[in-house]
């Protein structure tokens, strides 16, 4: 008699279920379906980012036992002449991407834009071919410049042998290997930012240039008055874009110099990563990382402020 009415109670459970189910289904059902992405998110992206904050606090190494340090790890960096050496080398290559990459970007761009390239077709044959570099892998354009780079037998060093120019050791001599990663830079990324600059082109109405025209403006002075004030916003997005992708600089060193020769090419990902994973000291490469993160936010704000104050955002709308 006992079975028969758990078994009884356990059908008007699940009825009840059911019938709540039913009710509710279509209030639920949406969570459920992106539930995934915040479980993944959750798991993935936030943990791991507050779990590095808290043990950033701590000293040991690998996922042992660990002491509270306090800011010992973030005083300890003030000393770390290995970290100083990676935030200039980061800081050089960074300055390369904002005054070489970006430029030469808004010049390929000025002239596929131009009335000089009439045909359309041209226009879109070179656009993929430009774009081709930011599409192929780190590891793959690493392997390519491993070669272009070569000391004996690199496609640059043989250049410059024609113009009789010596060898350069572009991966081994500390005070061309930054430049090294530049140009592999500025040969990736040329493309994507390039399309940046020709959105912002494309969105200036021709009828401004038409009035600098009968007023008497020339192209210079067009350019100056017209082309570069509307593309603040452009100049803004790709400048800071550059910033943080600089700071993100990772694949090329560790393939190619392991950030040598003695540390010249020392990225701060890449000694974030060497603390890390080669010398499991988590807490410190944690402290890294959140100092880098405050680094960046605070280039950025600056952006920001900079920006704001020739008008950048105001022009936007």
């Amino acid at each position: 008699m006992a079975t028969v009415q758990a078994h009884i109670e356990t059908g008007r459970k699940a009825l009840d279920i059911q019938k709540w189910w039913t009710h509710n289904q279509r209030k639920i059902a949406p969570y459920l379906f992106i539930s995934p992405f915040y479980i993944i998110f959750l798991v993935f992206g936030i943990y791991p980012i507050l779990y590095s904050l808290i043990i950033s606090f701590f000293k040991g190494f690998g996922f042992g036992q660990k002491v509270f340090y306090g800011l010992g790890n973030y005083v300890f960096l003030l000393q770390d002449g290995r970290f100083g050496q990676a935030v200039l080398n980061t800081t050089e290559y960074m300055l390369g991407s904002v005054f070489i990459l970006n430029p030469l970007a808004l010049l390929c761009a000025l002239g596929l834009n131009s009335i000089f390239v009439r045909w359309r077709w041209l226009k879109n044959l070179y656009r993929p071919i430009l774009f081709l570099p930011f599409v192929t892998s780190s590891v793959v354009v690493a392997i390519i410049f491993a070669r272009v780079l070569d000391n004996q037998y690199g496609l640059l060093n043989t250049l410059l042998g024609w113009f009789g120019i010596a060898p350069v050791g572009w991966l081994t001599d500390t005070h061309v290997v930054i430049l090294s990663f530049i140009i592999m830079g500025t040969w990736n990324f040329l493309g994507s930012t390039m399309l940046f600059w020709l959105a912002g082109l494309n969105g200036i109405r021709k009828e401004f240039y038409d009035a600098a025209a009968i007023d008497g403006a020339n192209r210079w002075q067009s350019f100056w008055s017209i082309t570069m004030p509307l593309l603040l916003p452009v100049t803004f997005f790709v400048v800071l874009q550059a910033i943080i992708g600089s700071y993100n600089l990772f694949a090329g060193p560790l393939l190619l110099t392991q950030g040598g020769p003695s540390d010249a090419s020392l990225t701060l990902t890449l000694y974030i990563y060497k603390q890390g994973f080669e010398n499991f000291n988590i807490s410190y490469a944690s402290a890294m990382a959140y100092v880098m993160v405050a680094f960046l936010l605070i280039l950025s704000i600056v952006n920001i402020r900079l920006f704001g104050s020739w008008g950048a955002f105001e022009s936007a709308e």
